[in-house]
């Protein structure tokens, strides 16, 4: 047992279950406290144009336009990052849309925001005013994609907008990109996120693009994948990348399409889905332990769908 002699006073020492207590006649001298494991918050589809008749100043309406309301879940949070899922800022993107309904809201946590590319930004040549606004934190602006840890956990951004960027195939340069990437990083736990869901109940529904993708993470053992695009909150149990039940290996995926801009309804209930919600704007929190993680939706402020749970690395 180490002891530490503070300056000349009277000193008490008491004898406890745990060991041995210094305190002076004015203070005690208390253990660190254990450090806390990282928690990140992810949505897309978040901020209204300007222009919207439903922006209302920025306060949005009974309906749509609550990108106020979901960033009041994410300020002062103690979040180690803010994972913003694509189609960031409606309609178009613009640097003038970013500043007056984006900024003031969900810009309120840019200094630890890591954004994924939506399809609403390319609608801006390039995307050039997204990848000027949060500038470095979104990667090199010829691709949009790129990597970095969190804790023991390594966080992979994607970018879904394939034409954009050479492709999103087997071969692409994003693909070889991703593969080098996850071999880089053998991290005991991964998560990846991008715009355009792989599986969808939504209106979108289901895309066969991202197949690469999730062969790839599938293969390294990824945990989490997150996206956005259809309006709503959907979890579906892990699986593989062919849509099949895998409890040990399979990756868990959220739609998390729920950041503020509108709702969309649930079209056709794909397998292994097992919660949605079309009605409740919010965000995902994920603790990320060495090697497990937790996950709580999080509701706007007068709403009470929720939904949590847990999963264990691979």
């Amino acid at each position: 047992m180490n002891i530490r002699f503070l300056a000349p006073v009277s000193l008490v020492i008491s004898l406890s279950s745990f060991g041995y207590i210094l305190a002076t006649q004015s203070k005690e001298v208390k253990p660190a406290k254990a450090s806390k494991d990282p928690i990140v918050a992810a949505a897309g589809d978040i901020a209204c144009a300007p222009t919207s008749p439903n922006y209302n100043r920025g306060n949005g309406t009974a309906d749509a336009c609550h990108m106020k309301a979901t960033s009041n879940l994410i300020v002062n949070a103690d979040l180690a990052a803010v994972l913003p899922l694509g189609d960031i800022q409606y309609e178009t993107g613009t640097a003038s849309a970013f500043q007056q309904s984006y900024n003031p809201t969900w810009g309120r946590v840019k200094s630890i925001t890591r954004p994924a590319v939506g399809n609403h930004e390319y609608a801006t040549t390039d995307a050039k005013d997204y990848y000027s606004y949060f500038g470095a934190a979104a990667g090199d602006p010829s691709k949009g994609y790129y990597s970095y840890n969190v804790g023991k956990w390594h966080i992979i951004a994607l970018n879904s907008n394939c034409s954009e960027v050479g492709g999103c195939g087997a071969g692409s340069p994003q693909e070889q990109w991703l593969q080098a990437d996850l071999k880089a990083h053998p991290s005991a736990c991964t998560l990846a996120y991008w715009h355009h869901p792989r599986f969808s109940s939504g209106e979108h529904g289901s895309d066969s693009n991202y197949d690469a993708f999730w062969q790839d993470l599938y293969a390294s053992g990824a945990e989490v994948v997150l996206n956005g695009h259809d309006h709503d909150y959907e979890r579906f149990a892990p699986q593989s990348p062919h849509a099949k039940a895998d409890e040990k290996r399979g990756i868990r995926q959220f739609v998390v399409g729920t950041g503020g801009k509108n709702h969309y309804r649930f079209v056709s209930n794909q397998p292994y889905s097992q919660v949605r919600n079309s009605d409740t704007y919010g965000v995902l929190k994920l603790t990320l332990h060495p090697q497990s993680y937790t996950w709580e939706f999080v509701p706007e402020a007068g709403k009470t769908f929720t939904d949590s749970g847990s999963g264990s690395c691979h």
